[in-house]
């Protein structure tokens, strides 16, 4: 069993992440270049008071105010190169986080005793998504270089107990039936959204708005996909493996 879980999981994580990766190279990176440009020179200084910057036709100018709470990085911090170096790592880190999604899905399909092939392994997978993705994110959005933010370490618990929440109101909702439970389970979900997530006092950004609002819904809709192709190599894989484990047991 243990075996079979790390064969599907890499398989699975391999194929979804290679095929998100370029969807990201095409969608995303851009996005991140162009922010980082403006997180650089204003950084900088570029110039006393603001900097010009070509985009596309039309020249962007850009005030040179340092954003509140902003993080300084170091002219000898070591950060992938532009290019081919740049494109690996992304698509090693993207492989690794289906890798990581598609062990979660069988961990919680087994547990669960739940069948496991590809309609309920995309329905699994949907929710995941809920739960890790887009609920968290109607408190943090997914952020560019250079955005305004709260403390990191605020930040991070805010989208832990959200996502540990969500994952487990939706659960309780979906598969159990006693009403008091499903509103229980509700409750919870709106409880870290009352609370409120962490938001830096003075929403100063380097980024321009109609950017980040573009990065944000693409960021989304790619992780959206990196879920559901994951959850259905996962859905293909997981039969055809226990088919193998049956004919060399045989």
């Amino acid at each position: 069993m243990v075996t079979r879980v790390l064969t599907v999981s890499l398989l699975a994580g391999l194929l979804a992440g290679l095929l998100v990766s370029t969807l990201q190279h095409f969608t995303t990176t851009p996005l991140i270049l162009k922010a980082e440009s403006y997180e650089a020179a204003q950084r900088q200084g570029a110039a006393p008071m603001r900097a010009a910057f070509s985009d596309g036709a039309r020249i962007v100018l850009v005030h040179n105010h340092p954003a509140a709470g902003a993080e300084h990085i170091g002219e000898h911090d070591w950060k992938p190169q532009d290019g081919l170096q740049r494109t690996a790592f992304t698509s090693l880190v993207t492989v690794g986080t289906a890798i990581g999604f598609a062990a979660l899905l069988l961990a919680g399909m087994i547990a669960a005793n739940e069948r496991i092939d590809e309609r309920r392994a995309l329905i699994w997978a949907a929710c995941g998504f809920l739960a890790f993705g887009l609920v968290p994110a109607t408190g943090l959005a997914p952020e560019l270089p250079g955005s305004a933010a709260a403390e990191l370490q605020l930040r991070q618990l805010w989208w832990i107990a959200t996502a540990l929440v969500t994952a487990g109101g939706l659960f309780v909702f979906l598969r159990l039936e006693a009403p008091w439970l499903r509103v229980l389970a509700i409750v919870a979900i709106l409880v870290p959204h009352l609370i409120g997530a962490p938001h830096p006092a003075a929403p100063e950004s380097k980024v321009p708005a109609e950017i980040a609002a573009h990065f944000a819904a693409l960021s989304l809709a790619i992780q959206a996909a990196l879920w559901l192709v994951t959850g259905f190599a996962v859905g293909v894989l997981w039969p055809w493996a226990t088919r193998r484990a049956a004919a060399v047991a045989a």
